[in-house]
């Protein structure tokens, strides 16, 4: 049996159990996938609904003499080593029964609050007492002696849960919250506890009932990165070039084009939560303060800031915002709720901020409603990788993917957080190239069906051959946009 039930800790057990008995084995190497935090679907070990029977994957460095396997080794391996950490890591009798029984209520109670955000119209959940800051910025262990996390009294929600039972913490709504305060007070260590929550956390991280809408997609701007006909023309329209921007196309994209691009992908993919922070956004993406609207007329600014689609965004599209912002008062207009940060504590200052606010009314022209974008690219089928016979997947831990050296560059997608998720996403590109692509489907009914695949068959949905290698299935979210950054991969038309 699996501790919790997907084989998150697997490695863990594994490891301990071999070097509690045997110590250090100079001579061979059993490996398996090495999990942070995260509780993440992975195919290092798999459990089979129907017969109940385990699949454990793992690589075995096999030993040698010079260029011939030493065979008398490799048995002491296979026949002595192997079933002792078998023993000691599948089978419920290694471990203690309650904390098997601790592990599996945690999941089922991080499964009900998800589903009760929707029931609350709720976008996040962090729970009282959980501890937000991390060990250092190489580490995803909690902090020691961290300021443990306390909601405001007025935005604090109770729910029973099936197993831990009463639980308290501060609810987020959906609509449009402001996270402001002064710099090292805690406002991007509790965007980044909400960017991470959509995925469940082991026992012991500190967020543990820290819970996101699991679809919601962290933004920011990506000088550089290539962006394949996406309609950009809700946030910028009208350049003095002349250039289309309902079907943008870009090998070097600006930081304004980029975000934009960014923002419609992220509607595209099915976000429901945006989360954004000012420090890593193009400031003429998110906002022209006044001076700037009345030197330069709104006719000859091709750029529609996101301030003025913030609440678009929500009432027309259901997509709710949350935002961390350090310098600019602007967003007090905007927003809902307004979350002060104060030496890691949230203080609701809305009615404050809004009174306030009053007093520095923005100059308001009105801004047009947009159209509804574009989401109709369809990418070519590409005859000469389907013939291909050695097509090449290789990944550089989070940051990119190569496929037949075509690097797709995935440093600035932070909601991946292991490299096996990169793994998987090039087993997807690639099978998504040979078998989805036909020139016919959309980008985004090519991805809604091969996720349906996933969801029904997991990783056989698109390893063809068999699974090779140690993956972990992403988010839809990170499918789209891995694929949206395919330089030359895809064509799209």
């Amino acid at each position: 049996m699996i501790s919790d039930g997907n084989g998150s800790h697997c490695r863990i057990i594994c490891c301990e159990a071999w070097q509690r008995v045997y110590g250090n084995i100079p001579f061979g190497l059993l490996g398996i996938s090495q999990p942070g935090q995260e509780i993440l679907n992975r195919s290092a070990c798999t459990i089979n609904p129907e017969n109940g029977g385990i699949t454990v994957r793992m690589e075995i460095g096999f030993p040698a003499n010079g260029r011939t396997i030493n065979a008398k080794e490799l048995e002491k391996i296979v026949f002595d080593f192997l079933p002792v950490c078998v023993r000691q890591s599948l089978f419920q009798k290694a471990y203690r029964m309650e904390d098997l029984k601790k592990t599996v209520d945690l999941s089922e109670d991080q499964q009900y609050i998800r589903e009760q955000l929707k029931e609350l119209g709720l976008v996040a959940f962090v729970a009282n007492g959980a501890i937000l800051p991390r060990k250092s910025g190489v580490s995803m262990l909690p902090m020691k002696d961290a300021v443990a996390f306390r909601s405001p009294a007025s935005m604090e929600v109770t729910m029973e849960l099936p197993h831990h039972g009463t639980i308290k913490g501060m609810g987020i709504r959906k609509g449009i919250t402001l996270i402001v305060g002064g710099g090292y007070h805690g406002k991007s260590t509790l965007l980044k506890a909400l960017e991470l929550g959509v995925y469940n956390h082991i026992a012991g991280d500190g967020r543990e009932f820290v819970i996101t809408d699991d679809t919601a997609v962290k933004l920011r701007a990506e000088d550089g990165r290539s962006i394949q006909k996406v309609d950009i023309s809700m946030f910028i329209r009208n350049l003095p070039n002349g250039k289309d921007t309902v079907s943008f196309y870009t090998e070097d994209a600006s930081g304004s084009t980029s975000q934009a691009a960014n923002t419609v992908e992220a509607m595209e993919a099915g976000a429901g939560t945006l989360l954004i922070d000012e420090d890593t956004s193009a400031t003429n993406f998110m906002i022209r303060d006044e001076l700037m609207q009345r030197v330069v007329n709104r006719e000859v600014e091709p750029i529609i800031p996101f301030i003025d689609r913030v609440c678009e965004l929500y009432e027309r599209q259901g997509i709710s915002t949350i935002l961390v912002a350090g310098s600019s008062g602007s967003y007090f207009h905007k927003a809902d709720s307004i979350i002060q940060m104060n030496r890691y504590e949230p203080v609701d200052i809305t009615e404050f901020a809004k009174k306030e606010a009053a007093n520095f009314p923005i100059l308001s022209e009105k801004t047009e409603t947009a159209n509804e974008p574009v989401l109709s690219r369809v990418v070519k089928k590409d005859m000469a990788f389907i013939k291909d016979n050695r097509i090449k997947v290789k990944t550089l831990g989070t940051e990119s993917i190569s496929i037949n050296k075509e690097t797709v560059d995935l440093r600035f997608v932070e909601q991946l957080v292991d490299a096996e998720q990169l793994s998987a996403l090039g087993q997807i590109i690639k099978y998504m190239k040979l078998h989805s692509f036909d020139g016919r489907r959309t980008l985004g009914q090519a991805v809604e069906l091969i996720y349906e695949k996933i969801e029904a068959d997991e990783f056989s949905a698109f390893c063809d051959g068999g699974i090779s290698g140690n993956l972990v299935i992403p988010r839809k979210q990170e499918i789209y946009a891995s694929l949206n950054r395919c330089r030359k991969l895809l064509e799209i038309s």
